[in-house]
């Protein structure tokens, strides 16, 4: 006999009361009504507000605020014009303190809802934040279209495909919204051919812009669907004359229907093909596709951290799995016995073993492919690391790393981890040959819902 699922409650465009409880992961206010929970976007914990739902599911409902009854003391005043249409913040209009607070919570909500670990709340510290959030972000990455006759950069909106035109975004260095609020001047005198996405025409589809917040030097990439650039030579020349702080002009060709940024193919238009970034005292070069962390100040933090929680001797072998350009692996180079590093963009490889050679680092040694094919390998050969530092992207690590890091039972996993709900689901999976020591959140994105951990796990004893 089949059991009938219990009727929803809560009918679409129904107002009630609701009391919010916490922030949810993507930063919305979380509270029940009818034992039912209701996300509600711009509602904060401790608030009574009057809702009105807008979406409902078996499991959930989505409401907006109608009005707020009792406001939280945490509750400022955004200081973006547009951050309610833009959606790229969600806290702006949470207090500092309220945010670094809530984000240490919504770890501890990940770890409740993914994993089984005991005292769990014990081992999460204190969020660390920024002495001043605002204009952190070295990049930038803005879709073009056209308002009218007019040339527009920035993102689609909340919940819609409508592109919001983004002048000054306070979270966003300046250097980097300069580059894009010229670019689209320069593209409007030109009248270079600007992507529709409907009807697929038109050639320039996004500006990237990244600046070296220690050198000053600005990268730009200018997204194209293809390679021919009507008005090459004078683009260049007026990108040169206009923006004398671009030291690498780049093109990158994505002709797909596809929501990813990059294509696969690179071209350097002009100047240089990487810029230089200083972080403490190691300098990077980036090319236009490596991933770089996008907060430098933050990334010293965190990056320090990530030293502490490794605790190196100058013997231990070390892994830098996801290693990028080698950030992390040669921010530990000088306490290690040996790094060896990976990951699957060969761009990032090549870069990583410029970085090491320029400082000196020979113990250091960078491979493209997944750490899941190279870690099993160098174990058969020998090599055994005794820490694995890995910094997936946010869906977490590969399921075959987790068994493969099983198998190898390194002294040590220090997990950098930009999802709170993969990087419980992952320790989850971990716990059963390590414990927790601790778990730093760090606020690398103020005035977002997003947080980046430091877990530091060591092998139990047998």
């Amino acid at each position: 006999m089949n059991k009938q699922k219990p009727e929803m409650k809560i009918q679409k465009g129904q107002t009630f009361p609701l009391t919010i409880k916490r922030l949810g992961i993507n930063g919305e206010g979380v509270g029940y009504f009818k034992r039912q929970v209701v996300f509600v976007p711009g509602a904060l914990p401790n608030e009574e507000v009057v809702v009105e739902a807008t979406n409902v599911q078996r499991n959930f409902a989505e409401g907006k605020i109608k009005r707020i009854r009792k406001k939280s003391p945490q509750r400022v005043q955004a200081r973006c014009p547009i951050y309610e249409q833009c959606g790229g913040c969600q806290l702006q209009h949470l207090s500092y303190e309220g945010q670094l607070d809530a984000k240490r919570d919504i770890v501890l909500q990940a770890f409740d809802r993914h994993s089984s670990l005991k005292n769990i709340d014990q081992k999460i510290n204190e969020t660390i934040g920024m002495d001043e959030p605002w204009l952190y972000r070295n990049k930038s990455q803005f879709q073009v279209g056209m308002d009218k006759q007019r040339v527009i950069a920035g993102l689609y909106g909340l919940n819609s495909h409508r592109l919001i035109d983004i002048e000054n975004c306070p979270i966003q260095h300046t250097a980097t919204s300069r580059v894009t609020k010229v670019m689209k001047v320069i593209l409007q005198d030109l009248k270079i051919p600007i992507y529709n996405e409907k009807k697929r025409s038109g050639l320039i589809r996004t500006i990237v812009s990244r600046v070296g917040f220690e050198t000053g030097e600005v990268q730009l990439v200018l997204i194209t669907t293809k390679k021919e650039i009507p008005r090459k030579e004078l683009l260049i020349a007026e990108i040169k004359r206009r923006l004398p702080e671009v030291k690498s002009i780049v093109q990158n060709i994505n002709g797909q229907k596809t929501s990813l940024i990059f294509g696969d193919e690179t071209f350097t238009l002009a100047g240089k093909s990487v810029i230089q970034e200083t972080l403490g005292d190691i300098s990077f070069e980036l090319s236009a596709r490596a991933f770089f962390q996008l907060n430098p100040i933050q990334t010293v933090k965190l990056y320090d951290e990530v030293k502490k929680g490794a605790a190196l001797t100058g013997n231990e072998k070390i892994v830098d799995a996801y290693c990028g350009v080698g950030t992390i692996g040669l921010w530990l180079a000088k306490d290690a016995k040996e790094i060896r590093g990976m990951d699957t963009i060969e761009e990032s490889i090549i870069d990583a073993r410029k970085n090491a050679a320029d400082h000196g680092f020979d113990h250091a040694t960078y491979v493209t492919g997944p750490a899941e094919k190279w870690l099993p390998k160098w174990v058969k050969e020998g090599w055994k690391p005794d820490v694995i530092i890995v910094d997936p992207p946010r869906t977490g690590c590969d399921d075959k790393l987790l068994r493969t890091i099983l198998q190898v039972k390194p002294k040590k996993v220090v997990y950098v981890s930009c999802n709170p709900s993969t990087l419980a689901k992952d320790v989850q999976q971990l716990s059963k040959a390590y414990q927790v020591n601790y778990i730093q959140p760090v606020d690398m994105f103020p005035h977002t819902a997003h947080v980046e951990n430091v877990a530091v796990l060591t092998l139990k004893l047998t």
